[in-house]
């Protein structure tokens, strides 16, 4: 019975959202580059070498980590890698309109296991706003407003993408409480340098598969620039949603996270000159009224 539980406080809603912002930046310039899988890794080669140079300045000194977070921050880097990794596929090999919806099952199963591993508690109406998020993230990219477009990608369960876009999601959410528990019992800027670094380490021993051989140089050569743009983006929604994350329940903040298609939805809308349409249009109206459930709820 969900009658008492914690909120979402103010500061840790800005950073959320700005993070989200930050998120949908760099998801454009992913889709502006040719060779996707090396983008992202050029991407956290770029975020790893700015947070390497932001380190002197810092006016603490790095905390000596303990076995537990590089425990923590390993495992949640190869969730995350692994999220990528099946995301990538499912886009690559399925509909959009029915990998999508299924990748954001990651919302569902993450309040679940706050609840039974982090203890963590939330309000009725907090529970109804990450209902409201869930169901507009499903439909965002169907393609209209029926039964059979709502429960096409329930019909399809033995499609290779819909398998893959299952697993992104149930992958994203346990690195997502291992990201919790990580930046609950360490700073959170030190965590994600870890994390990051650990990604990168990760990413690059996959990327020493001879298949990626000779890539890695000609997507420099062709998107430097968008490169070393991608790095800041990146780095300011990694370590914004970090802060946010120790600061509010990670179903909460997990869930907050989609305003991200708002943005998507304005981006397009004004700056693509897309057309928004009934569905996006209910999509982005959801995602918000769950989101002001959220913060409101006590």
């Amino acid at each position: 019975m969900f009658v008492v539980g914690e909120i979402m406080s103010t500061l840790a809603l800005c950073f959320i959202v700005f993070s989200a912002l930050m998120h949908v930046l760099w998801n454009v310039q992913v889709k502006q580059s040719r060779d996707k899988t090396i983008f992202i890794w050029w991407m956290f080669i770029a975020s790893s070498l700015l947070m390497n140079l932001l380190l002197p300045f810092l006016t603490s000194p790095f905390p000596r980590p303990g076995g537990t977070v590089l425990l923590l921050a390993l495992a949640a880097a190869v969730c995350f890698v692994l999220y990528h990794l099946f995301n990538g596929r499912a886009y690559r090999e399925g509909d959009l309109s029915l990998s999508y919806p299924l990748a954001q099952t990651s919302m569902i199963y993450v309040p679940i296991w706050g609840a039974l591993i982090l203890r963590e508690q939330m309000t009725f109406y907090g529970v109804i706003g990450i209902l409201c998020i869930v169901a507009g993230a499903y439909t965002v990219q169907l393609p209209q407003l029926s039964w059979a477009a709502l429960s096409r990608p329930l019909r399809n369960m033995g499609n290779p993408s819909v398998k893959a876009a299952l697993a992104a999601g149930f992958i994203y959410s346990i690195g997502s409480i291992l990201d919790k528990k990580g930046v609950s019992c360490y700073p959170p800027f030190y965590f994600t340098y870890i994390l990051v670094m650990m990604m990168v380490v990760v990413m690059t021993v996959n990327l020493c598969r001879n298949r990626y051989r000779g890539r890695v140089l000609r997507e420099w050569q062709h998107n430097r620039r968008l490169i070393l743009w991608s790095g800041p983006v990146m780095l300011g929604s990694f370590i914004t949603f970090r802060y946010g994350l120790s600061l509010a329940p990670v179903g909460y903040a997990v869930a907050v996270r989609q305003v991200n298609v708002l943005f998507g939805v304005l981006i397009g809308v004004v700056f693509l000159k897309e057309a928004c349409g009934r569905v996006r249009s209910l999509a982005a109206a959801m995602i918000f009224a769950g989101v002001v459930l959220i913060r409101m709820a006590g």
